[in-house]
């Protein structure tokens, strides 16, 4: 015959295997919010002055990796001196959209980035801007001076994945080193522009000139996407 004493205790145990579950799932809540609480303080203040101005794709991959986020805050900096030089228009062409600053500063910077941040973290974040790029084509809003379409997000990529590429291969080169690298393999043919005329108008892959006004709010666009050394 059971006693009554241990009646109590099975009671007593049983009724704290009960609670385990709850505890354990407000422990984690709490400890979770801590958490956001502290990584969005680390963006928001030391990685990113301007995190309000992201977009909630690149937002949330900062939250996701706010040290990763950190260090591309930093390099980007560092990167924008080199990008912002007036001899780097001189020896690539002016098309900060779809020309070979535009390359440049793809694949520059992403070859920076890789230096220091894992390649998979890297290629979240470059799908987080263009995801954010088409945002934009949807609010009708400019980036560089024209709104978003596809292929520009064909091209972003394509000179972003060069970019992983040429970092990981090269991570004790220094800026200056990287940078010359870099304007080397855009004018060899590596990276991608947008073919242009000697105008420099937009024309697709048959020469044809392309009425940007016939595809105003158009996201495909007839453009043509070719080597960097098509000018």
């Amino acid at each position: 015959m059971i006693s009554s004493a241990l009646i109590r205790v099975i009671r007593v145990r049983s009724h704290k295997l009960c609670c385990q579950p709850s505890i354990s799932l407000l422990i984690f809540t709490t400890m979770l919010r801590l958490i956001t609480l502290i990584v969005l303080m680390l963006c928001s203040s030391c990685c990113f002055p301007q995190f309000s101005r992201l977009s909630k794709y690149e937002k949330r991959w900062a939250l996701l990796h706010p040290f990763a986020a950190y260090k591309v805050k930093k390099i980007s900096k560092a990167c924008y001196r080199f990008y912002n030089q007036p001899s780097l228009k001189q020896q690539l062409d002016t098309f900060s959209n779809g020309g070979q600053l535009d390359a440049f500063r793809h694949v520059f910077f992403m070859a920076a980035f890789a230096q220091k941040v894992s390649t998979k973290k890297l290629r979240q974040l470059g799908m987080a801007h263009e995801k954010a790029n088409y945002r934009q084509f949807v609010q009708a809003r400019q980036e560089e001076g024209e709104i978003p379409d596809s292929l520009g997000t064909e091209m972003d990529l394509k000179n972003n994945e060069l970019g992983l590429t040429e970092g990981r291969k090269n991570r004790s080169l220094s800026a200056e080193e990287l940078r010359q690298l870099v304007i080397t393999g855009i004018r060899s043919g590596r990276a991608f522009i947008i073919k242009r005329n000697k105008a420099g108008n937009y024309v697709d892959c048959n020469d044809r000139v392309i009425d940007m006004k016939v595809y105003a709010r158009k996201w495909n666009i007839p453009k043509c996407l070719v080597s960097s050394t098509s000018l």
